[in-house]
Order: structure tokens, then sequence, then C-alpha cells
């Protein structure tokens, strides 16, 4: 029997202060290409390739793969990097995509359209409070979500995506580990309950993840019976329960193509949508509620911090390198080095 997993008593939600009131101006068609065309040209000046993650404006997006860029989750986003010719990258997600790409790519200029876009996860990891608990579990191997900045990373055994979660803790588990986990305790719980390990979840959770609301599905639901439901496990237990698939981007991505249902409710950031219509276009998309009892609709279902990725402020820091250099992720080699171990245990394991 899967014993329940321990969590850290005390709640690390990030402050409403701390989440930024972010409302994506919208442009014109006309504007839109202008803007793609000199962004384009900027990139082949620099010698850049743009990265970004599926959670973007979709402009941004189709940018990227037109350019020679790459469209994917935070994992794939750093290896694209690591493995790609150009010198700098530019990178269009949140900050801590930013490090991990400078980690894997530390010859590499690093640069991305504002450093102020954060991760509600990053922010709720604090790494001097999460020192502290992996000094109070001394007998754990610590494993920590891709979702943490270059500090918790290079306090950790591990480091992990949603993508490869599962088998890492599965395998540490028959290894005779007990586990640390951070930051996200829903998608902990949800690796716990797959896989019995034991584990001990720091109690941290994903803005917009932690929004969707399972009485709601529910609902949707039978307004929709015959809708396929996607999940990304950073959602709560009682959506997860309800899900037809549940994994990373990547995974329900591929679920979505296929699976047999022609219409989905999915609980994930809605800026997944834009590659879930373009790839699969007689289905049709339906975003899984987040309104209800106790509704607090910080995100909305979309990442306030994803949001601040725009074309204009990826324009204006492609112009000038002053503002690259503004712009530019910076790391000390010496952490780096030691963030770069658990990040390479990753990459090595095979999957």
């Amino acid at each position: 029997m899967a014993m329940k997993p321990s969590v850290a008593v005390r709640d690390y939600t990030v402050p409403e202060d701390r989440v930024p009131l972010v409302i994506p101006e919208q442009l014109g068609v006309s504007e839109i290409k202008l803007l793609k065309e000199e962004i384009a040209d900027l990139l082949r000046q620099r010698k850049a390739v743009l990265v970004a993650h599926y959670y973007v404006d979709g402009s941004i997006q189709d940018l990227a793969e037109e350019t020679g860029g790459c469209v994917s989750d935070s994992l794939e986003m750093a290896r694209f990097g690591r493995e790609n010719q150009a010198s700098t990258l530019v990178v269009s997600g949140v900050r801590f995509m930013g490090e991990t790409a400078k980690i894997l790519s530390p010859d590499k200029m690093v640069v991305m359209p504002t450093l102020e876009a954060e991760c509600s996860l990053d922010l709720g990891c604090p790494p001097e409070d999460f020192e502290k608990f992996c000094q109070a579990n001394p007998d754990r191997k610590v494993v920590v979500y891709a979702n943490t900045s270059v500090h918790v990373k290079a306090l950790a055994d591990w480091v992990v995506t949603s993508s490869v979660a599962l088998p890492i803790i599965d395998a540490l588990d028959a290894s005779g580990h007990k586990i640390l986990w951070a930051p996200d305790k829903h998608l902990g719980r949800y690796i716990q309950q797959q896989t019995g390990a034991d584990m001990l979840l720091w109690s941290g959770s994903c803005v917009v993840h932690d929004e969707f609301k399972s009485k709601a599905l529910f609902e949707l639901k039978r307004v929709y019976p015959e809708a396929g439901v996607l999940v990304h496990p950073e959602s709560p237990a009682g959506v997860i329960d309800v899900a037809d698939a549940v994994g990373s981007t990547s995974q329900i991505l591929k679920a979505a193509r296929e699976l047999p249902h022609k219409e989905f409710v999915v609980a994930t950031d809605r800026g997944l949508f834009h590659k879930l219509r373009q790839q699969n276009p007689n289905k049709r998309f339906l975003e899984a509620p987040t309104a209800g009892e106790g509704a607090t609709c910080r995100s909305c279902a979309h990442c306030p911090w994803m949001a601040m990725n725009d074309l204009r402020t990826l324009a204006a820091v492609l112009r000038d390198k002053s503002s690259m250099h503004d712009n530019e992720i910076v790391i000390d080699p010496i952490l780096s080095a030691q963030a770069m171990i658990p990040l390479k245990r990753m990459l090595d394991f095979p999957s």
C-alpha cells in the first residue's frame, strides 16, 4: 500500500503583491507582421536564436519556429539551446528557463525579453528556507522540479521536469531512497501516488494550475459529456482524478493528437491552446474552469509572468546591445557548476 506523502506545514504561497497584473496589449495584424519582420532581422544580425515556451504569446511561438528556433517545454528549450550553433539564445518564457539555458550553455549569451518574468513556484521556494528544510532532513535525496532558481537547483541531488519526474522518482524509490521533493505539492502528491515512494513535500503551488476547480470541472463535463479531459499534474488532486490523460505540456499535446475525442477540456495554461489548435484543427479545446467557490483568479488560466513576453518587448531588447546586456542572464560560474550536477543526472537518465 502506498504511503501518504508528508507535506511541509508552512504554505509557501506567493503574496498577492508579488503577482503582476498584466493585460497584454492587443496588436493589429499589420503591427504583428512588422514586428515579426524586424525581430527576425535582428536575430540574424545578433547571430541569435529564439527559444520559446508553449505558454507565451502565439505570435512569439510562430516567430520562433519561422526563424529556426523552437517552441517546447522547459527541458527541450534548454537542450535545443545547448545544441544550436547560435552564439546568443533569446529565451521567451520565465526566468528559471533562462537560468537553465545558461547553466547548460555557459559560453553563450542568454537574453530574455524581461528579467522580471518570474515563476510562482520559484518565488515560493526561497533558497534560504529550502536549505534549512534540506538540512533538517539529511537522510533524503533532494529532488527539485525545474521550476526553481539556480540556487535551489544547486542544493539538489536531482532536477526533474514533469515529463521525466515519474520514472526518476520510481528509480530512486526502487533503490531504497527516501525523497525530499520541492516545490509543487500537487505534482509531488501525484508522483507519490503513482510510485508509492516515501516523499516529504515542500508546500508550494503554481499560481495557474492551483486555481482549477474540480466541482466546476464536473459541471462542465455535464455540458460536454463526450469531451476528454487533459490535465497538467501541477493541478489539485480532484482535477487530476477527472482526467483522461495527465502529463507535461508535451505529453498533453501528444494525448490531444492520439486520443479519439473530438472535444477536450484542458487544465493548463491557456498559452498551450495555440499549439493544440494548430496541431488539431478539427478538434475543439475548452478551458478548464478556474471559477467557483474559493476562486481568486490571480491568473485566470494564464501565467501573468509569461504574459510579460510580447513582440514589442522582444524587439526593444534586441535593438541595441546595451538593452541585451541589461536583460542578460548572468550566473556565478561556481553556482552554475553546482546546479549542473543534478541537471546532468536528469539529462543522462535513460528515458
